[in-house]
């Protein structure tokens, strides 16, 4: 944020990304964020014609990501401050991590850094994060059951996209066994009763 800028209310994300998914529109913003100011200097920065600078900035300062210039012409601002504030409120409204009782906050904290509305959004390279985060997605399988690998690419899938990698993580790591193309649950945590 500059020093003059004030505080600004969160855009509605959809109107952000809206604004920006429009080719002009995005290098427009590019050239503000690198310093251009006025309507020749984003035409410059951009090789767009000023006609289509023009009507990108119209639409960047009706939709409140770009701060108009009090003479025709600019000087503009990209309001940075408003997507900052886009990006906290929408990372404050996401559901994140695990709410389970039994884990311990060490364990919630990094299910927090990786599971987001119930999907993985990653596998952590850190081992003993990695271990926490294959504790919960083993928790998946039912210990005792043997599993075909269509069931646990389809299990697997609905947690991350790359599936492949998931299950041999689990199987390296020990949380599963596999044999024959059949697997099942050989390690974790698990509540008895």
């Amino acid at each position: 944020m500059t020093p003059d800028a004030q505080p600004e209310d969160a855009l509605d994300p959809v109107v952000v990304v809206g604004l920006l998914a429009e080719p002009a529109r995005l290098r427009v913003v590019g050239a503000l964020t690198l310093g251009a100011r006025t309507l020749g200097e984003v035409a410059t920065a951009t090789g767009l014609p000023l006609s289509a600078c023009a009507k990108a900035l119209d639409r960047l300062v009706a939709g409140g990501l770009v701060a108009p210039g009090e003479d025709p012409g600019g000087p503009y601002r990209l309001r940075e401050e408003r997507l900052v504030a886009t990006a906290r409120e929408m990372a404050q409204a996401r559901p994140r991590g695990v709410d389970d009782a039994s884990l311990s906050t060490d364990q919630r904290d990094v299910l927090r850094n990786f599971v987001i509305d119930g999907r993985l959004s990653g596998i952590p390279v850190v081992r003993g994060k990695r271990l926490v985060v294959l504790d919960y997605v083993a928790g998946r399988f039912e210990p005792g059951r043997v599993y075909p690998e269509r069931d646990v690419n389809f299990v697997l899938g609905m947690l991350h996209a790359d599936y492949a990698a998931l299950r041999r993580a689990l199987v390296d790591e020990g949380f599963l066994e596999r044999r024959d193309g059949f697997y099942w649950r050989a390690g974790g945590s698990f509540e008895v009763d």
